[in-house]
């Protein structure tokens, strides 16, 4: 037999390779697809503990949710009022707002759904600011006081307001004001204007009242004109045109108060 065909010994088959009895197998972890539900252990103790909150506890985390959401919108209407001051309410975007306020537009839009509902927030809490203001600078007490006395006490205020917001001037009385906010603005107008009236019904109780109208759209008007230097001035320009203006209408009104005829 050629050398190539001999064996050395009976062949045999390897050996087939079986796998331990399952009982004798290491258990697998099981390893959860992404995005499936919560473990049924985390979810027991999760409800275990919102369980063992107190009824005060309980009642608490709605209202944190509620407070970090206010301060979130207090925070995008902040950073809006700086861009609308910066660029005008036509040029401004949500983009913009989202920047400045340091969120994404997705966080923006999860309060507010497009930029004019930005500036119908913001003007609301604006013109509730300045009704409180008039109506402290308007007060009746100051019908007591001295013309020059009573203009300081009516104007300072007023001034003050428009200073520490400047958005006020520029989203009131831009050319493309959102309609919601100019009907409010004129219901505060038409208010400011009755208590003007009242006021100088007190220092000319002998004037007509057709007298008194024109009086207080007079003053109404000086006002605004004169707030709109004081706004583009600063340091002691500025305080030199609020004297200017109190010297104005104090010129005007004190020979009405006097009886003197224009």
């Amino acid at each position: 037999m050629p050398r190539s065909q001999q064996t050395d010994g009976p062949a045999t088959e390897p050996a087939e390779r079986r796998e331990p009895p399952r009982e004798q197998r290491e258990p697998r972890e099981r390893q959860e697809p992404p995005g499936s539900p919560e473990p049924r252990e985390a979810r027991e103790s999760s409800e275990a503990r919102e369980r063992a909150e107190s009824p005060e506890q309980a009642e608490a985390r709605p209202r944190r949710r509620q407070a970090r959401g206010e301060r979130r919108i207090a925070q995008l209407l902040q950073a809006a009022a700086a861009v609308f001051c910066r660029t005008g309410y036509t040029a401004a975007s949500t983009n913009a707002i989202a920047r400045e306020a340091g969120v994404s537009p997705g966080t923006l839009y999860q309060f507010f759904p497009n930029k004019e509902a930005i500036a119908v927030g913001l003007g609301e809490q604006l013109l509730q600011q300045w009704q409180e203001s008039s109506e402290r600078a308007l007060a009746d007490a100051h019908l007591a006081l001295p013309l020059d006395e009573m203009l300081d006490a009516a104007l300072d205020p007023l001034i003050a307001f428009n200073v520490e917001n400047p958005a006020f001037g520029v989203l009131l009385h831009g050319p493309d004001t959102p309609g919601a906010i100019a009907q409010e603005h004129n219901a505060v107008h038409d208010a400011s204007l009755t208590r003007i009236e009242a006021l100088i019904a007190g220092y000319l109780p002998s004037a007509a009242p057709d007298e008194r109208a024109r009086t207080a759209n007079m003053l109404l008007g000086l006002f605004k004109a004169g707030l709109d230097l004081i706004m583009s001035h600063e340091g002691g320009e500025r305080q030199a045109y609020i004297s200017e203006l109190k010297t104005a209408m104090h010129r005007y009104l004190s020979p009405l108060q006097d009886g003197t005829p224009r």
